[in-house]
């Protein structure tokens, strides 16, 4: 009898838990925050905007062919030197920050001389936006 006791108080509180669980599961759901907005379409998932394809290039831009082989030779070479940059680990994040920005701006002065000046305009559109600068977190004052 004090077997059947412990047992039948065994079983109610493990279906008090699961029911106090499940009540608590369900009343977290409500509460949580909405997801963000959804990219816009097109954009690649993970936030990280990819850049144009040569093919994308010549239909966006209307690209003669010699157009072509010259914005692929352009193309080609900036994305070796990006990722040789990257695979530098020597230099800092402010030094890669700068080498990078070089880079893309003589890619675009090449481009620029490539590209008739309508052209050029559109490309400059169709760039991903790059990200601003974020400055170094401030410090908390202290607290007395």
């Amino acid at each position: 009898m004090k077997l059947n006791k412990i047992t039948v108080i065994a079983a109610l509180a493990l279906g008090g838990l699961l029911t106090l669980g499940t009540a608590l599961n369900a009343q977290d759901a409500t509460t949580t925050t909405p997801p963000a907005a959804t990219p816009p379409a097109g954009a690649p998932p993970g936030g990280r905007a990819r850049p144009l394809t040569i093919d994308q290039l010549v239909t966006k831009l209307a690209l003669s062919d010699e157009q072509k082989t010259n914005v692929q030779a352009v193309l080609v070479d900036q994305r070796q030197k990006t990722r040789d940059l990257r695979n530098d680990t020597t230099l800092s994040t402010d030094d890669r920050r700068a080498k990078m920005k070089t880079i893309r701006d003589e890619a675009n002065a090449k481009l620029k001389t490539i590209l008739t000046p309508d052209q050029y305009a559109k490309y400059l559109t169709l760039q991903p936006a790059r990200r601003p600068a974020t400055p170094p977190p401030a410090a908390a004052p202290a607290a007395n």
